[in-house]
């Protein structure tokens, strides 16, 4: 009899793995043992050649729903020999190199245990079993074993002891198996500081009570604290706007179940499969104005959409059964910083915000926003927004990273977020915050040395952004001097489209492909600020082909939270623009502007971005805005609506002129926009010739340079209509290639930047 030794990597932990492997065993009368290890699953069993590859076709061909082979192998081994077949704890002294399983919404049938019949769990807020429930945010070594996670503090029970050690119950080796009993036990607290509910279900109908009486409510959920109220208030939630100092950025919906959804929102198939799977995202959903019941006006200000997600932890079911209605459910922070996830935070820094906290004692090891995706509104294409919850921290590379150093990819400023290369696995970490925000710093550096601590590794290479003053930066160059690692600075849209590029395994071919890289910002080689890129990658090199031509940059990052003056600054100074302008300035702004302008701007910028924000101004729609990218939502908006009533129209767009030279100047759209403005045109058809000129101009310098593959990337292509436009337009003539597992905006930074580095020749 020979003895097999089966290892297999990936995200093989934390998804019931294990206890699929031993049933298989056991069906087969095999004698072994499976076990975690730093390194995956290795299963150890004796047997004939015939039976070895037969139980090894079907480990890998039936693997656990939630579990994503990467790499699998089998050997012979000198005979041992074993007596049954056994389930070990980690055998192994390897160094890690393991996937981390993310956090999984829950699943049916603790859905179904938790709200119908008596049974032990019935009522009980964090069911669990080896399908669902927390892992990332647990976890405080490897491997993935409940002695290292924080459910170490909770001895289980007699009753949760049998399941977990019974093969033919799905709790078989759960590694967050708790119950009413031995488990989580939550606390309803007043803003004095005052504890007034400790059973849960009593707690539950209360905050139901609470939300019906327009009262702010912070729940501890999976990655930190979520606030919430009536989303049929509008009341409570203009106090919670006020509260929050967030005036008019779009808040998430939080719906009882499905069907309600589909009451208030336009929702296909694919995207009722993302909401009720087991990432469960916010998904941003076109709203039926005529039927909804929630506050639209309120929650997503001049928008026709709105954030949706479904209760996927056992407490949002509960809370959302007990309430019947759609309740707001927004990060508990100040806007842009980190999610506060520690317990006394909740009560130092946001007890002006909320009228009641639900706490509970289990404690978040990493902090996780929810994520954030949305599809295209015609042609279904998948955007991530916000890459955290439910996906965070494993990334599945298309191709085997060519360097096997350790290396660490610092992210942009706004959208900040990391990578990590090490014993050939990437760790994408989860959305971190803006990095102009201590909190976010902080959150950032925390991260980072979590994970180095816990796959106890050193970083050899560290990737750091040109731009000299984003703290990314400067964290890079002080880690860089701690570790003695290499720095390396890597530019911004490079590093955008090199990403893309490696997602579709193009990185490492020869053939050419466009890159439209488009944003609001990006330190450029020349100094200036990058944003409207068309580049070129052929060959394991990258080029800058040509891009949107230069306009002053007015008062460096200024320009980006006032439309007005991307308005001005694309004017040209044009006689026939300016007087649709001044009256957006005071007389002394005026002034100040004109001189800048006259004197000429040391710097310059290309941005993409801005030219959304400018035609924006000139359509009204806003001078200044509360949140980045508020501009350019309301005006995808207004061309939403013309396109869904013009649907399949001949469409015309305006002029652009190219120059390989000077740019592509924009001073044809600008002036199209006034002249249309003037001749009466709707603001609505206006705002749509906008974004089908975009997709003129790309096929122009597609076709004039022979391309036949465009990639696409930067934080203006989570604009649906656009994307929509380019694939209706240019799929037939073009092969087109968008971000799949990560988000086009910065978040996207780290893989480029891990992308350029190991493929890109400078």
């Amino acid at each position: 009899m020979n003895t097999w030794h089966i290892h297999i990597e990936g995200r093989v932990q934390g998804v019931g793995f294990r206890p699929y492997v031993y049933r298989l065993a056991l069906e087969r009368d095999l004698t072994g043992v499976v076990y975690n290890a730093l390194d995956g699953v290795h299963v150890k069993f004796s047997g004939s050649e015939d039976q070895a590859e037969e139980f090894y076709a079907a480990i890998i061909d039936k693997t656990p729903s939630l579990a994503r082979i990467t790499n699998h192998k089998i050997t012979r081994e000198t005979g041992e020999r074993y007596k049954g077949f056994q389930i070990l704890q980690d055998q192994s002294d390897v160094s890690a190199s393991l996937m981390l399983p993310p956090d999984f919404a829950v699943c049916e049938n603790c859905k179904n245990e938790v709200l119908l019949g008596k049974n032990r769990r019935s009522g009980y807020p964090f069911i669990t079993c080896t399908q669902c429930g927390p892992r990332f945010s647990l976890i405080t070594e490897l491997p993935y074993e409940r002695a290292f996670t924080t459910m170490e503090a909770y001895q289980m029970c007699h009753s949760c002891k049998q399941e977990y050690g019974d093969p033919r119950d799905r709790r078989y080796h759960s590694q967050t198996n708790s119950c009413t009993a031995c488990g989580v036990r939550v606390a309803l607290w007043n803003n004095k500081g005052q504890k007034i509910e400790t059973n849960s279900q009593l707690a539950i109908e209360k905050i139901a009570r609470l939300w019906e009486e327009g009262k702010i409510i912070a729940i501890k959920g999976v990655g930190g604290y979520l606030l919430t109220c009536d989303a049929t208030n509008a009341k409570a939630i203009r106090t919670l706007r006020q509260r929050k100092h967030r005036p008019s950025k779009p808040f998430a919906c939080m719906y009882p179940n499905i069907n309600d959804v589909q009451r208030d929102c336009h929702i296909d198939s694919a995207e009722q499969q993302m909401l009720t799977g087991e990432v469960a995202p916010i998904l941003l959903l076109p709203i039926k104005k005529k039927s909804v019941d929630v506050a639209l006006s309120d929650i997503a200000p001049g928008l026709n959409q709105i954030g949706v997600m479904l209760p996927y932890t056992p407490l949002y079911l509960l809370l959302m059964q007990a309430f019947g209605k759609p309740v707001i459910a927004t990060s508990g922070n100040l806007s842009n910083t980190s999610i506060v996830f520690e317990d006394k935070k909740i009560f130092m820094e946001l007890s002006d915000i909320w009228d009641f906290a639900l706490t509970n004692d289990r404690e978040i090891v990493t902090p996780q926003d929810d994520s954030v995706v949305r599809f295209s509104p015609f042609k279904k294409q998948p955007i991530l927004i916000r890459r955290s919850r439910g996906i965070a921290p494993n990334y599945f590379w298309p191709d085997t990273p060519t360097e096997q150093k350790t290396i660490l990819a610092l992210g942009a400023s706004q959208k900040s977020a990391f990578g990590l290369l090490y014993g050939g696995l990437l760790y994408l970490s989860q959305y971190l915050g803006d990095l102009t925000f201590l909190d976010s710093t902080e959150n950032l550096k925390r991260t980072i040395q979590y994970f180095i601590n816990m796959l106890n590794c050193r970083p050899e290479i560290i990737l750091v952004d040109k731009h000299p003053n984003y703290y990314s930066t400067e964290y890079g160059k002080y880690l860089a001097d701690v570790y003695g690692g290499k720095l390396v600075s890597i530019q911004h849209h490079f590093a955008h489209f090199a990403g893309v590029l490696a997602e579709h395994s193009l990185i490492q071919k020869s053939e050419r492909v466009l890159g439209i890289i488009w944003d609001g910002t990006g330190y450029g080689n020349d100094g200036n600020s990058w944003g409207g890129e068309f580049l070129v990658y052929e060959n394991r090199k990258i080029k800058r082909l040509v891009h949107i031509a230069y306009v002053p940059l007015i008062l460096g990052d200024k320009m980006a939270t006032e439309p007005r003056l991307s308005a001005l600054s694309h004017s040209g100074q044009n006689p026939a623009i300016l007087p649709l302008l001044k009256d957006k300035f005071s007389t002394q702004e005026w002034k100040i502007y004109q001189r800048l302008l006259d004197n000429g701007s040391p710097l310059k910028t290309s941005s993409m971005g801005r030219l959304f924000d400018a035609v924006a101004c000139l359509l009204g729609i806003m001078d200044t805005q509360t949140y980045e990218g508020e501009a350019a939502l309301q005006l995808e908006t207004m061309a939403q609506t013309y396109f869904d009533y013009h649907e399949g129209a001949a469409y015309s767009g305006y002029d652009t002129q190219i120059s390989y030279l000077e740019g592509i100047s924009t001073m044809p759209i600008i002036e199209g926009v006034v002249r249309d403005l003037n001749n009466g045109t709707s603001k609505n058809e206006i705002a749509f010739k906008f974004h089908y000129s975009l997709v003129r101009m790309v096929e122009e310098i597609a076709l004039t340079n022979a391309m036949e593959k465009i990639a696409f990337s930067g934080g203006v292509f989570q604009n649906g209509l656009l994307v929509d436009l380019m694939i209706i337009h240019l799929e037939d003539t073009f092969q087109l290639y968008f971000h799949q597992q990560v988000s086009p905006n910065d978040e996207g930074i780290a893989l480029g930047k891990l992308a350029y580095y190991q493929n890109i020749e400078e």
